[in-house]
């Protein structure tokens, strides 16, 4: 009842006592309907009454409403809240009825005026000995007193304390705006949940659905958005279809607003469409908008006459193949599974929102983020990727909106929700999926997927890893080791090593192979190959996130005791660490650097023939590509690096003929080289290589000196 109807509930008051008005011993509870949560038994609650002394006890607030001149007139407290509340409130019958009859009212007039007046009055309060309860001894509102209340677990429940009066309240009144405060700890209130069995009350209302009987299933419409442009789409698509739901009974919306993606659309539908009961596709070239969109999805729902609606924006990936099946039994009006952007605490759903509608970080956040609470929570902003039973969507009160004044689409569809009361849970009872980041997805670039290892490492390692990568540290396996200190491991797969040599070819400036190279400093290369540059297309970020990742630990396993952080050092590592300073710190290192090649320099060739010690430079990463018209091989030499990453790029037999590597000190050639496989050596002194012959086709290999 709105406050403007409150007299309306003081008459249905007092028809229902009309048969108890002169009874003095039975006691009345009242209280407000949808936002009250009863945190003890009957018997507890009269007990403290009754302790109370008083015949008529009131909630109390912090608040005069909703007239504040009548401020002056309450008696005055010395601890506590001092003003009326008419939310709730308990007392003998033959007093209760007396004050409601103390005067008329009219359905309009407001009832909780009408009950501060009779409280202000001097000789009804005394003669009904009307009392307040002003440290929530019962009563707790919790408009504007948020903040004076916390949950406690003890003996496997949770309870509610007040703790600026050190008080357990047994009845709580989310009034006022308080109504989202008021969610959030009904979630784990009056035996909702409890650290031992988790989350008691999800098993409510929920059903079973037989797989045995599929004919049984609700109709569902799974409408699918793509509004910007995102990574790992294929992947998306195919967790929406692999969903164990049987297809015969889900009807397949899809909006695209991003023209990029139309080819994987196209694809998904051309092989998948057809397996479900009906399909509608949306394109970029349709100029739909985004709110057009989704009104349009919801009408094809009722359209076909579905008993579900699941929104999910391409972002959302669902990992359980469960998700959907376990989201109808859950029996909810909207329901979203949690999801999480893997290594961040972004999630799809939002525990406590400020006064402007935006974010807030509730109290429970991190803990069903992190899944340390299971459960079914209700939350004030769910997104991404959600279910919605067709019942709201069918009547116009109820149905939601993705238009509310300036707010982008999740907002609005959460704001509208909350507006109407309509209730929205997030759940965590088991794991579902993760969302993916695409904030700095460039469509721009040749294969963008390729760069988003560094914001969505889960998905670029399931995409582009080997699949025997974690296999390089088993322990009951030796490292393969075709020649002495070199090292072979299988780190990425084929998808990756085609990706990156379009990448090159795409960008297509290659090196011409002299020693002139105006790309490093000082504009010259000592053993010159045909390349190009990570930091000419873009890519040097990812990969040394890639070395510092991937190669690091296998570098750590095989050549154990390198690597210490070192900040002073490209890579940011040191093998070796002392207490030091550089030569570089002192603006020494030119001056040092001469005298190495002056006179070092001469004394290392006379015992290393052949070694070539040029100045540090910075850390390079390239690709190398060999053509027998163009750069078949590549002359004898030493690396300018600790220790050098090969990775090969294609197939040899295949995409080519001859090539390989020969390390001369040991006589001993690398030349079955596989695509995703990576050589590891020594980069100077003792493995002085060459690069052998490529007599046919095109040899592409990846190439990082690691700490020059």
């Amino acid at each position: 009842m709105t406050s403007t109807g409150g007299g309306y509930k003081v008459k249905l008051l007092k028809e229902a006592l009309q048969d108890y008005q002169d009874d003095q011993d039975k006691i009345v509870l009242f209280t407000d309907s949808y936002d009250v949560i009863f945190l003890s038994g009957l018997e507890e609650i009269i007990n403290r009454f009754r302790r109370t002394k008083a015949r008529i006890l009131f909630s109390a607030e912090g608040h005069c409403w909703p007239d504040r001149s009548l401020a002056s007139k309450y008696p005055p407290v010395t601890r506590g809240k001092r003003f009326l509340n008419s939310g709730s409130f308990i007392g003998y019958a033959s007093d209760v009825y007396a004050i409601i009859t103390y005067n008329p009212i009219k359905n309009k007039d407001d009832d909780q005026l009408f009950y501060t007046k009779a409280y202000l009055d001097v000789t009804l309060r005394e003669q009904h000995k009307i009392k307040l309860d002003h440290k929530s001894d019962i009563f707790q509102n919790l408009y504007a007193a948020v903040a004076d209340v916390e949950l406690k677990f003890e003996g496997g429940k949770a309870s509610l304390m007040n703790t600026v009066y050190n008080t357990e309240p047994l009845i709580l009144h989310g009034n006022g705006r308080s109504k989202l405060s008021l969610n959030s700890l009904g979630n784990y209130l009056a035996q909702a949940w409890n650290p031992e069995e988790g989350c008691v009350m999800c098993w409510e209302e929920t059903i079973e659905l037989d797989k045995t009987l599929p004919e049984t299933y609700p109709v569902l419409v799974i409408a699918i958005f793509i509004e910007r442009p995102t990574p790992f789409l294929e992947e998306f698509f195919m967790d929406v279809y692999k969903l164990l739901y049987p297809k015969s009974k889900l009807h397949l919306f899809v909006h695209i607003n991003v023209k990029y993606h139309q080819d994987t659309v196209d694809r998904f539908m051309r092989k998948y469409a057809t397996e479900y009961r009906s399909s509608k596709q949306i394109l970029a070239s349709d100029r739909v908008d985004e709110v057009d969109a989704r009104n349009i999805a919801m009408d094809y729902c009722l359209l076909k006459e579905c008993d579900g609606y699941f929104s999910i924006d391409s972002v959302a990936h669902l990992d359980n193949d469960y998700t959907l099946k376990l989201l109808v039994e859950q029996q909810r009006g909207i329901v979203a599974p949690l999801l999480v952007r893997p290594y961040k605490m972004w999630s799809n759903f939002w525990g406590a929102i400020m006064d402007d509608g935006f974010y807030a970080r509730s109290f429970d956040y991190m803990e069903i983020v992190k899944n340390e609470r299971r459960g079914l929570w209700n939350v004030p902003f769910v997104s991404n990727c959600y279910l919605i039973n067709a019942t709201l969507i069918r009547n116009k009160a109820t149905r939601p909106s993705y238009s509310e004044r300036d707010l982008d689409t999740d907002m609005a569809f959460a704001h509208a929700n909350r507006e109407r009361s309509i209730f929205m849970y997030v759940n965590n009872r088991v794991d579902f999926g993760h969302l993916v980041n695409p904030d700095n997805y460039d469509i721009s670039l040749t294969n963008p997927d390729l760069y988003q290892n560094l914001d969505n490492k889960l998905d670029w390692e399931k995409r582009y890893l080997h699949e025997d990568y974690s296999e390089n540290f088993n322990p009951e396996k030796t490292p393969v080791q075709p020649c002495p200190d070199v090292y072979w491991f299988p780190i990425v797969n084929e998808r990756y090593t085609k990706e990156l040599v379009e990448v090159m070819e795409a960008y297509g400036k290659w090196s011409d192979g002299t020693n002139n190279d105006p790309r490093l400093s000082g504009g010259y290369e000592n053993v010159p190959t045909r390349d190009i540059h990570m930091t000419q297309v873009n890519y040097e970020s990812q990969w040394l996130y890639f070395l510092k990742e991937y190669v690091r630990p296998l570098q750590e396993f095989v050549f154990t005791g390198y690597f210490h952080d070192d900040p002073r050092i490209d890579g940011g590592y040191e093998a070796v660490p002392t207490r030091d300073v550089h030569m570089r710190q002192v603006g020494l290192h030119e001056s040092w650097s001469d005298f190495l090649i002056e006179y070092v320099g001469p004394l290392q060739e006379h015992v290393f023939v052949g070694y070539y010690t040029s100045p540090p430079r910075a850390l390079m990463n390239f690709v190398v590509r060999y053509r027998p018209d163009e750069q078949p091989s590549l002359k004898p030499h030493h690396d300018s690096s600790t220790y050098t990453v090969n990775i090969a790029l294609n197939r040899a037999g295949v995409d080519y003929e001859g090539g390989g590597c020969r390390f001369i000190r040991y006589n001993c050639s690398v030349t079955d080289t596989k695509p995703g496989w990576m050589l590891m050596h020594p980069g100077r002194l003792t493995h002085y290589h060459e690069g052998l012959r490529v007599t046919n086709g095109t040899r592409y290999i990846m190439i990082s000196f690691v700490d020059p």
